[in-house]
């Protein structure tokens, strides 16, 4: 961002100006600005691909995985990050509670590349405050631990720096259904009630930016007065955290460090577009990254359905990164299975999303694929579908007894219209 804001153009926006579309120099202002994003510690500058985030660029999804503190499987967590890999997440959260923090953290680093790996590091304070010390962390455990996670190579971190004493004074007097859902933000919210102190991010924000600076990582801001319940939505919480984080941004961006914001959460769907359009406002086009958000409360279940309707309402208004929800959401530690379902269906939500915001460049792979389609070219459909072995399977679930397909058969409208037809080419 420093070398941005000089005025020269960095290796990596040639990588990405090929990608987008989009001329080097065009990125380099927007990322001089803080609008656009290239996640990706110093320490992993040779195993992590290139690619942008904000303005402008196609929307990414992020995939979290991670132990729990009754489940920890490594394994399960290694085939997860590995089917966030195949399947095409552009980032990787490593959330995990249980275990082996550190170890966990290192495998699936290795596991997951070449995606950027994240993480909430406030986890790992509360965790290692009250296994190894018995009580509340103290206030430099904060930002040992994120040392060791950018000498680790942690390429973005979230980081509860919104939420002010003051905030959480209020929010545990609130008349919120949900209080907060954002676990970081819970523990920080309990460590500045219980020591009658200020948020240690939010007081040492300028040490905290040399901190990543030193690494050209990335700071998520997150949100931890995020709405958790629908009718939660743009309270004065949720917006009061959202203008502290802008006002942090903004001396992040002076520091030449790299920030995108977090956003929710749960929102009914006439509140997305006003959502997006306020941060984008308050933070002068800085990079969003929503959570979801889930357009009900009552999709338990399905909520990577509920999550991807919101998803692609945020995109076409001009959210950067979708963070994925699970079928397993509020419920459960999520599975392999469920993993792909919620990447899967966040893709799909991005994609639509940029359907609105990017236009003809966006378009193009749909003109494709509907092509192929009438052209009853299977295996081009196959080929440009998100998950490839399931639309080969639904194909062939009757058994593939005519060219097109067990649907209509020789009915095809394609058959029936076959010698009057031009055939088009991908």
């Amino acid at each position: 961002m420093l070398k941005a804001q000089s005025g020269s153009v960095p290796e990596e926006l040639k990588t990405i100006s090929k990608q987008e579309g989009i001329s080097p120099e065009k990125l380099r202002t927007r990322l001089a600005k803080g609008r656009i994003i290239v996640v990706r510690n110093l320490r992993r500058a040779d195993n992590v691909r290139i690619f942008g985030i904000g303005e402008g660029l196609s929307t990414k999804v992020n995939v979290n995985i991670g132990t729990s503190a009754t489940v920890c499987n490594l394994e399960m967590e290694k085939e997860k990050a590995n089917i966030a890999v195949k399947y095409g997440a552009d980032t990787i959260m490593d959330l995990s509670t249980g275990g082996n923090i550190d170890k966990i953290r290192s495998e699936l680093m290795k596991t997951s590349e070449p995606l950027p790996l994240g993480t909430v590091p406030t986890y790992q304070v509360w965790i290692e405050g009250v296994q190894k010390h018995g009580g509340l962390p103290s206030e430099d455990l904060f930002f040992d631990i994120i040392e060791r996670q950018l000498k680790d190579g942690v390429d973005f971190m979230t980081i509860h720096a919104g939420i002010t004493r003051r905030l959480a004074q209020r929010m545990v007097k609130s008349s919120r259904v949900a209080p907060t859902v954002s676990r970081g933000g819970a523990m920080l919210a309990a460590w500045m009630l219980e020591n009658e102190k200020e948020n240690p991010y939010y007081e040492n924000w300028d040490y905290l930016l040399e901190m990543f600076a030193k690494y050209d990582a990335t700071i998520s801001l997150g949100d931890a007065l995020r709405p958790g319940a629908i009718v939660d939505a743009h309270d004065d919480l949720q917006i009061s955290e959202l203008v502290n984080s802008a006002t942090l941004l903004e001396t992040a961006r002076e520091k030449g460090v790299q920030v995108m914001i977090e956003g929710p959460g749960h929102m009914p769907m006439d509140k997305i577009p006003a959502d997006i359009r306020l941060m984008k406002s308050l933070t002068k086009g800085a990079p969003y990254y929503v959570l979801g958000p889930l357009v009900t409360d009552l999709a338990v279940g399905y909520d990577h359905i509920a999550a991807a309707i919101g998803a692609a309402i945020a995109a076409a208004e001009g959210a950067d990164l979708l963070c994925y929800l699970t079928p397993a959401e509020h419920l459960s530690l999520p599975n392999p299975d469920q993993v792909k379902e919620g990447l899967i269906a966040s893709k799909i939500a991005a994609h639509a999303g940029d359907l609105i915001k990017l236009g003809e460049k966006a378009l193009e792979a749909d003109r494709r694929v509907s092509i192929a389609r009438a052209n009853l070219d299977w295996e081009s459909v196959f080929k440009m579908s998100f998950d490839s072995d399931k639309a080969r399977k639904g194909y062939q679930q009757f058994g593939a007894k005519v060219k097109s397909c067990n649907m209509c058969g020789s009915y095809c409208v394609f058959l029936i219209l076959d010698k009057y037809l031009k055939k088009r080419t991908t």
